[in-house]
């Protein structure tokens, strides 16, 4: 069983006991997340397909982590004209462990 939820403005591909990691949500290490914009899922047999989302369907989380992704560096430069630039970002994000998918 698997589905592709929607968080952040990113799809992600799930199933039971995957970890991944999302962009910043407002809960603590151990709390649980509830993801309820879902597009897709498939039970094995079929696949369901939401227009645009799924109704009274579910998947549910524990949070690992909230931690900093590595540092990006975006370096812009004009040649020959003295003009550089470098500006450095650290994105937030959470682990997430997936717990269980519910479909309706």
């Amino acid at each position: 069983m698997y589905a592709i939820i929607q968080t952040g403005s990113k799809q992600y591909r799930v199933e039971k006991n995957t970890v991944l990691s999302v962009e910043k949500l407002a809960a603590a290490k151990g709390e649980t997340v509830t993801f309820d914009r879902i597009l897709l899922a498939s039970d094995g047999e079929r696949i369901i397909v939401g227009a645009p989302v799924l109704k009274d369907a579910r998947v549910t989380g524990e949070v690992v982590e909230q931690y900093k992704a590595d540092k990006v560096i975006a370096f812009k430069k004009r040649r020959r004209k003295g003009y550089q630039r470098t500006r450095g970002h650290r994105q937030r994000l959470t682990r997430v462990k997936i717990t269980d998918i519910q479909l309706a």
